[in-house]
């Protein structure tokens, strides 16, 4: 990952921080082309139409900006199911089960250096106040779903 693409992965995973600081939820995405340009959606956990809404939205915004990268972010709640697989599902109000964690997911392409993914966990505080960790990328080869945050986007941009 070069070192324009690091800086948007940390800026909108900093977006994100500051709004689950909010108690919000969003999913952002920044899209670098000609100009730059920050989406975000409060639904997008919601269910499947609005996240592929949100993705196909972005794909039409990224097309018309002639993208050159985009870092695209959501929080979640995932649990590593078998070595190396996560399952996640939408951040609520509900405490967390045995071996969950709290995230943000995010996903990001360069039109020259391809696709990373990543985490950056966080932990609550006994008063709920979030403690945030550094993003971190996924550093074994991988295969992500259709579920992982931005990949539907990433499919629509390179057609694969």
């Amino acid at each position: 990952m070069n070192d324009d693409t690091w800086t948007l992965v940390t800026d909108v995973v900093g977006r994100v921080q500051r709004a689950i600081g909010l108690k919000d939820a969003p999913a952002i995405v920044i899209l670098d082309g000609d100009r730059r340009q920050i989406l975000s959606d409060y639904d997008y956990l919601r269910d499947q139409d609005a996240t592929v809404a949100f993705e196909h939205k972005a794909a039409e915004h990224a097309r018309a900006l002639n993208l050159r990268r985009f870092a695209f972010a959501v929080p979640q709640v995932v649990i590593e199911t078998e070595p190396g697989i996560y399952s996640a599902r939408a951040v609520s109000n509900h405490p967390l089960r045995p071996g969950e964690q709290e995230t943000i997911a995010w996903t990001a392409y360069d039109t020259t250096d391809g696709a990373d993914f990543g985490f950056a966990p966080y932990t609550r505080r006994p008063n709920g106040r979030p403690v945030f960790d550094e993003p971190e990328i996924f550093d074994v080869p991988m295969r992500a779903e259709a579920r992982m945050p931005g990949v539907r986007l990433l499919r629509q941009l390179t057609d694969s």
